[in-house]
């Protein structure tokens, strides 16, 4: 069957109309054949479509359709170029259960590649959807005819080809059609941008336009079936190998329905894969991200992967493995600290990249690591950047399957003169390939160039062959077919691409078979004389002995196909502006060849403002003085060959220079003036006009007036004030662009005045110096003087002063001893007066003496001379410092004496104390002197001795780790030992501490330690230190002592334990009260804590809190369905630890129902019931009997723990009146009776007589039958498990029970019992031991009966 094409009209019946509508599905066309559609009826329609399928060669394959419409439609499949009435080729079939109507395809094969419909047809209506198969060959098949005739079959190769290089144009209108193959569109849909040129480049596809906009479409498509499942998609990441033997791919996905199926297909046929990434194919989900990977890579795993929801595809990834290796390796490289290590591969075959590993962490280009190839993509090398230790480890490169490593080692840096200091950055360089790698690399890229030049040469002769191929068949032709006059002469026609050439072995190997699929195309410079014939086989047998062409060595892979004349360089989108010039440039592969340039698909030719210019190969059109009307589209035609591109004129906001200069002046008014701003500019409305000062836009107000037009805007500002002053900018905007132009306003008025607080320079009996600062605000204007005046505290006048230059500085001469002095002071400039400012009083002439200067630091002290330095007095006394006094005082002694002369002041701040006595110790101290006088003394500084300096101390001894947490680190050592001479006494310690990702040491103390031990606070938990001590004396610090090895923050690592040894591992917990475990444990380092809930994680319902030492467990409203084993593991480095505990939620249970008594054999009474509702839902309910009789008349318990439903009383004695209880029984407690009626039988005592006939012998003997027989028990561990059956046989059947055909009669652990027939047995504790068959074996004379059956533990 063969359906219409698209184009074509549908056939409807006569009388019926053809309405088309649209399905909410996208990809559905229905046609309705009523105008009006009766109530309740409805059109056929798919509420699912089959989606497009490539599938491997030799699979499964089918269709899947779910239709909706009433009367139900019919549905039927079909083929475009085929049919599907082949039942063993297809399946048509219908799921009832879930209304699915299949198309099935077992064993499929490549001629079943096709395009197929699915039509669901009713009586109001027909729906249609169009589907896709692709299916991939696998390996080279050779039937039986080709190994009859290789002949035969290079012929018909020959003919294929030849048909495919005549139609290779209609091909390319097939292509546009949207005949590329499903798998090019696959790929990009998960493809980035980047990547689109090289897949259209690998599936021979040249027209862009098309091509994207048909990928539009097709994303909208997708987009509205991922949205039927999928909330979010982002974040694709294609497929890689990201450590040796392991590829990955992931995404970023948010399902709307969690539960929904996820698929994995590689290259059409489904993979089943595992959430254990031991696996081949696994699935790691991390929150969000959809992890994928492939693990033990071989060639094998190349190919398509894509992963669909529930039948919609999500993602698409091809896996492409390189066939390279290694043909040197990186190797172990020694550095040392601070140099660059290197690591240098060289492979077989060229890569453009490499993936590199570092202690298997992928790297990436950067500050830390430099990642490079060489021009051949031979060389790879990866460069490790300033080295510290915290970067030795194992590197890896990887080239698809291959991979290599080798060790980095970081090494101390020798030099003795760097120990405790920051180390240089080296520029040297460790490792590397050398000149040996170069060398080898030219031999291997020689290797592959000589390849290379073998496949032209092959391809060339090739070509030749052809060539007299053609020839001779032309020479062939009979004469008669010959025109009788000789026709002018034709260009000769283009040569058409060849097809790519397979390789398929080595050794003698005859031309390939030619595949109709066309073959992206190579592209390489040729010469221009050479034409390239289309590859043909051998020609038809004539009545010369055909030549039979023999190959040796391997074919061609890669052909390279003469693409004839072609655009080497396109056009390019061009924007230019109104007036201004714009060019369009292209290039094509040869000079040889002119073309045409159309606009808007008219020709176009030279004009004055319109050149057309051809420079060789180079062709290009220059449009000058740009108009609106060039605005189109411009295409270049040159042999058959097209390329196109836009030219857009805008007309953006334009201004004249000389405008914009005199615009850009600033405008300087007075306050109270008005400004006016005007510009006028050029370019096509409508324009969008703001005005901004100091970067806020100005609207129209009482002060702010705009004016806009098309060719100038105007702005005035009324009545400015001083805080008008700035930045005023002007935005012009329309559709091609913005511009701006700036100017300034300066409003200038009067300064402020001038501001405080006064800073008294001297304040004797003769003058008062005094100096201010000037005014925030000098309005615009430079300050020309400053107006002084003076009053006399207690006087009510003013004494002018005048002016005084300008700076804001007065020296005041005529004053009086002890009076006290005010000053007015005003700032003048060209535009006025400030206000006044008046300063504090100034008293002329009171004795005021400086403050304490700091206590003296010893600089450095010899036998014969100590060098002090301080800092002078914050409180001068209101004058300057004019010197300092030092004294010294021995140890022991209460007089001070004068260090310098009285009449000589030390001027500095340091000073030099010769007069001392070797050994002897002494402490200073200064006092600052004024116009006043002397101050009071500072502090005495610290006993220094008069000797030589000392030498500095050794490295302190046995430095260890006491104790440490997650924020801090005990330390402890020994004092270092002393050498006279070479090392002295320690007076102190310095704790210095480096993080691994720095390089700088930093001290934990400021002042000396004096014990040997301290605790180091506020580190990061788990993160790396290096620690190192530093003793220290007089003499200065010693060589640092580090640790041996680097520390981490946190406490010392401990084995996750449970410190409660009482934690209950059973709960009963009643319905809809809250459930809670607590659980105490140790462990260090922190641990990572899991719940689960029988083996799976816990659901949204439970809380779960962690603390330090703790976690809770908490269900506020327990339901039945919480019941289940709960087991927590808390794990972390050192180990892990699991414990469980089962919780049941239950409730009272529901009473039994009615209660029968039966008797079947005397003295007994058979009771049953029917069961408690509660039964399905609780299987730890069990059932309790009681009895009462008339006689005892209380109620007794005669069994208990019953899961079945009837038991057997015995000792029923006649005369008595019987009455029975029964309850159900489970976790919580009992429920409420069910009751029997009464039971009895009447004992007649009157005497009679029997006579009995004569006895004839019987028999009643039978073999064993189970009556009751054992059922299948799932109990959980450290539970009891109770076991029953009824027997019946005479004799009196002898029984035994056996677990995996072990007998447990004489075994104590199991309490065994056999009681009217009634069989049991009971386990008090379950284990694991006890799983297993249970058997029980009834013997007697007669015969032997079985019944078996399995106790499963659960853990």
């Amino acid at each position: 069957m063969k359906f219409t094409k698209s184009k074509e009209e549908e056939p409807t019946a006569p009388g019926q109309v053809a309405i088309k509508k649209r399905s909410k599905v996208p990809g559905v066309m229905i046609t309705q054949f009523v105008q009006e559609i009766p109530a309740g009826k409805s059109h056929p329609d798919f509420s699912r479509k089959p989606i497009a399928l490539t599938i491997q060669e030799g699979k499964f394959a089918f269709f899947k359709a779910i239709v909706t419409g009433d009367p139900t439609p019919t549905v039927t499949w079909a083929r475009n170029n085929g049919d599907t009435s082949n039942p063993e080729r297809y399946i048509v079939s219908y799921d009832p259960i879930l209304g699915e109507h299949q198309l099935q395809m077992p064993n499929v094969g490549v001629d079943q590649a096709d395009t197929y419909k699915c039509f669901a047809s009713n009586e109001y209506g027909r729906a249609v959807v169009t589907v896709t198969l692709n299916v991939i060959e696998v390996g080279f098949k050779k039937s039986k005819a080709m190994q009859d005739s290789r002949i035969e079959q290079r012929e018909k190769a020959a003919a294929d080809l030849k048909k495919n290089l005549r139609t290779r144009a209609e091909q390319k209108e097939k292509k546009k059609d949207g005949e590329v193959d499903e798998k090019f569109w696959e790929l990009l849909l998960s493809a980035d941008k980047k990547d689109y040129e090289r897949i259209c480049a690998e599936y021979g596809v040249t027209d862009f336009r098309w091509m994207l906009r048909k990928l539009n479409e097709k994303k909208r498509e997708i987009e509205e079936q991922q949205s039927q499942y999928i909330e979010h998609l982002s974040n694709l990441k294609h497929i890689e190998v990201k450590t040796p033997g392991c590829a990955e791919f992931e995404f970023e996905m948010d399902l709307k329905d969690p539960n929904a199926k996820i698929f994995l297909f590689k290259d059409g046929v489904m993979v089943p894969f595992t959430f254990d990434t031991d696996e081949k194919h696994s699935l790691r989900q991390v929150g969000r991200k959809f992890i994928f990977s492939v693990s033990g890579l071989n060639p094998e795993d190349a190919g398509l992967y894509q992963v669909d929801i529930e039948g919609v595809n999500v993602f698409s990834t091809d896996f492409k493995i390189p066939a390279a290796d290694f043909l040197v390796k990186i190797q172990e490289v020694k550095a040392i600290e601070r140099q660059d290590a290197v690591f240098e591969c060289l492979l077989s075959a060229p890569l453009p990249k490499i993936s590199w590993l570092g202690k298997n962490v992928p790297l990436e280009h950067g500050e830390k690591y430099d990642i490079s190839v060489s021009e051949d993509m031979l060389i790879h090398k990866l460069v490790v950047k300033d080295c510290m230790q915290v970067d030795k480890g194992i590197y890896t490169a990887v080239a698809g399957m291959k991979s290599c490593n080798a060790w980095l080692i970081v090494e101390a840096d020798p030099d003795p003169n760097q120990r405790g200091k920051k180390a240089v950055r080296k520029t040297t360089q460790a490792g590397g390939g050398g000149a040996d790698l170069m060398k080898i690399a030219a031999e291997q890229s020689e290797k592959l160039q000589k390849e290379r030049d073998e496949r032209m040469e092959r391809i060339e002769k090739m070509k030749q062959i052809q060539a007299e191929e053609e020839a001779a068949k032309e020479e062939e032709k009979p004469a008669e077919e010959q025109p009788a006059a000789p026709e002018p002469h034709k260009p000769k026609p283009k040569p058409q691409p060849q097809p790519q050439i397979k390789q398929e072995s080595e050794g003698p190997i005859e031309e390939p078979e030619a595949e109709p699929k066309p073959e992206p195309e190579v592209r390489e410079e040729k010469p221009k004389t050479e034409e390239a014939a289309p590859p043909q086989a051998e020609e038809e047998p004539t009545k010369e002995e055909p030549r039979k062409r023999v190959r040796t060595g391997p074919l061609v892979p890669d052909t390279v196909i003469d693409p004839g004349v072609h655009f080497t360089s396109g056009l390019s989108d061009v924007h230019a502006i109104i007036g201004q010039t714009a060019e369009m440039v292209c290039k094509l592969s040869s000079e040889n060849c002119d073309g045409i340039w159309y606009k808007d698909g008219i020709e176009i030719t030279a004009t004055d403002d319109l050149k057309i210019v051809k420079d060789g190969a180079v062709h290009k059109i220059v449009v000058s003085n740009c108009t609106e009307d060039d605005n189109g589209k411009y295409r270049f035609e040159a042999d058959g060959r097209k390329t196109e591109a836009i030219l857009v004129v805008e007309d953006p906001p334009r201004i004249n220079l000389e405008d914009l200069a005199k615009f850009s002046e600033p405008v300087i008014i007075k306050v109270g003036q008005n400004a006016t701003f005007k510009l006028e500019f050029v370019g096509r409305e409508p324009m969008k006009i703001q005005w901004y000062q100091e970067g806020e836009e100005m609207l129209e107000d009482n002060h702010i007036k705009i004016e806009r037009s098309s060719i100038h805007s105007r702005l005035l500002l009324v009545k400015c004030q001083r805080k008008d002053s700035g930045e005023i900018k002007l935005k012009l905007k329309n559709e091609f662009g913005t511009i701006e132009a700036r100017s300034k306003l300066i409003v200038i008025d009067k300064p402020t005045n001038p501001m405080g607080p006064v800073d008294v320079i001297e304040a004797s009996s003769s003058c008062v110096e005094f100096k201010w600062r000037p005014p925030k605000d000098d309005g615009g204007s430079p300050i020309i003087n400053y107006y002084l005046e003076r009053n006399q505290i207690g006087r009510n006048t003013w004494m002018k002063i005048g002016n005084i230059p300008g700076e804001p500085h007065y020296k005041d001469n005529d004053v009086d001893h002890g009076r006290k002095y005010c000053y007015r002071i005003r700032a003048l400039t060209a535009e006025g007066t400030s206000d006044v400012y008046e300063t504090s009083d100034i008293q002329a002439g009171t004795k005021a003496y400086p403050g304490q200067p700091s206590t003296p630091k010893v600089v450095s002290a010899f036998k014969n001379c100590i060098t002090l330095a301080w800092t002078p007095p914050t409180n001068t006394g209101g004058t300057n410092i004019v010197g300092y006094n030092m004294e010294k005082r021995k140890r022991g002694s209460n007089l001070w004496g004068q260090v310098n002369p009285p009449e000589e002041p030390i001027k500095g701040k340091q000073y030099d104390v010769k007069d001392v006595v070797e050994g002897m110790e002494y402490e200073f101290r200064v006092s600052a002197i004024n116009f006043s006088g002397a101050g009071e003394p500072s502090a005495p500084s610290e006993f220094v001795i008069a000797r030589d300096p000392k030498k500095p101390p050794g490295k302190v001894i046995d430095l260890k780790v006491t104790d440490s947490t997650y924020s801090s680190l005990s330390l402890s050592w020994t004092k270092p030992k002393e050498e006279k001479g070479v090392q002295d006494e320690a007076k102190g310690y310095f704790v210095e501490l480096r993080p691994a990702e720095s390089i700088d040491w930093g001290r934990c103390n400021s002042n000396p330690l004096i014990t040997a031990s301290y605790t180091i606070l506020g580190l990061k938990s788990m993160a790396m230190y290096w620690v190192r001590v530093v003793a220290t004396n007089e003499g200065g610090d010693g060589e640092p002592k580090d640790l041996d090895n680097y520390i981490i923050a946190m406490p010392p690592p401990v084995r996750p334990n449970f410190t409660n040894r009482k934690m209950k591992s059973f709960m009963v917990v009643r319905a809809e009260n809250s459930a809670r475990v607590n659980i105490n444990f140790e462990a260090s380092p922190t641990p990572t804590i899991i719940w689960l809930k029988d083996g799976m994680p816990v659901s949204k319902r439970v809380n779960i809190s962690n603390a330090d030492g703790m976690s809770q467990l908490l269900i506020a409203s327990a339901e039945r369905s919480d019941s289940g084993i709960y087991s927590i593991t808390v794990k972390n480095m050192v180990g892990q630890e699991t414990f469980s505990v089962e919780i049941r939620v239950t409730d009272d249970p529901k009473p039994p129902g009615p209660v029968e008594l039966e008797e079947n054999v005397p003295g007994t009474l058979t009771v049953s019931w029917e069961p408690s509702s509660d039964e399905k839902r609780d299987n730890h309910l069990h059932y309790m009997v009681m009895k009462r009789d008339s006689v005892k008349r209380t109620w007794q318990t005669v069994a208990d723990r019953l899961f079945n439903n009837n038991f057997t009383a015995v000792n029923i004695t006649p005369g008595r009146e019987y009455k029975f209880r029964v309850y159900a029984k489970n976790d919580i407690g009992l429920s409420e009776p069910s009751e029997s009626l009464k039971w009895g039988v009447v004992k007649k005592r009157e005497k009679f007589i029997l006579n009995l006939p004569p006895s004839k012998p019987c028999n009643f003997d039978s073999a064993p039958n189970f009556t009751v027989p054992l059922k299948m028990h799932t109990t959980p561990e450290k539970y009891e498990c109770y076991m029953s059956c009824a027997v019946k046989g005479n004799p009196k059947p002898h029984v035994t029970w056996y677990r995996n055909n072990i007998s447990l009669n004489t075994n104590t652990n199991y309490y065994i019992s056999n009681t009217c027939g009634v069989c049991s047995m009971l386990i008090l504790r379950v284990s694991a031991k006890d799983n297993g068959e249970y058997k029980v074996v009834a013997e007697n004379s007669v015969g032997r009966a079985e019944c078996s059956t399995q106790l499963t533990i659960l853990e």
